[in-house]
């Protein structure tokens, strides 16, 4: 019996060499237009720039038979005063959808921000219809506390609502 995709991934620190891995699905979700405002045409090292974070932050990569095929990143969502709460960020292969990914990545994220000692989890602009990202982050334990109206184009939708996620830790 073969065992399941969740069963076989790892899920490690991010290093500059599979920073070409990364960049190929960042652009291909970038260029989708459903769910990060990222500009369109970022070079390499301008994406690179936004998502391979530095201590005291931390980008991982999630790695399936040997292929990188998705990534978050983590850290405080502010600074000072602020530093006592964290955020986080994620993309997953659009090849590699599917397969429990995205929750290997959700599920390490919040391990990682309660064994760092943070007391909560902020996402700052999960896309409304994004109802997948939602539903997975809801079964995490995570609530909408706010929705900015009409702050995201989408590309299919139009103007949506940017949820704000809150996790208790």
């Amino acid at each position: 019996m073969t065992p399941e995709p969740q069963d076989r991934l790892i899920i490690r620190d991010a290093t500059t060499e599979d920073w070409p891995a990364i960049f190929a699905f960042f652009t291909a979700i970038v260029a989708d237009g459903e769910t990060y405002a990222y500009p369109d045409g970022l070079s390499s090292e301008q994406a690179a720039g936004l998502w391979m974070e530095q201590a005291p932050s931390r980008t991982v990569v999630a790695v399936l038979d040997d292929r990188v095929v998705g990534s978050a990143k983590m850290g405080p969502n502010r600074p000072g005063r602020g530093s006592h709460v964290g955020t986080a960020s994620f993309m997953v292969d659009p090849e590699a959808r599917g397969a429990g990914i995205g929750g290997a990545l959700g599920r390490h994220v919040v391990d990682w921000h309660r064994a760092e000692g943070y007391s909560a989890i902020q996402f700052n602009a999960v896309v409304q219809s994004n109802v997948g990202a939602v539903r997975l982050w809801q079964s995490l334990g995570f609530e909408i506390i706010g929705t900015v109206p009409a702050a995201f184009r989408s590309r299919r939708h139009g103007l949506v609502g940017l949820h704000v996620m809150h996790l208790a830790l």
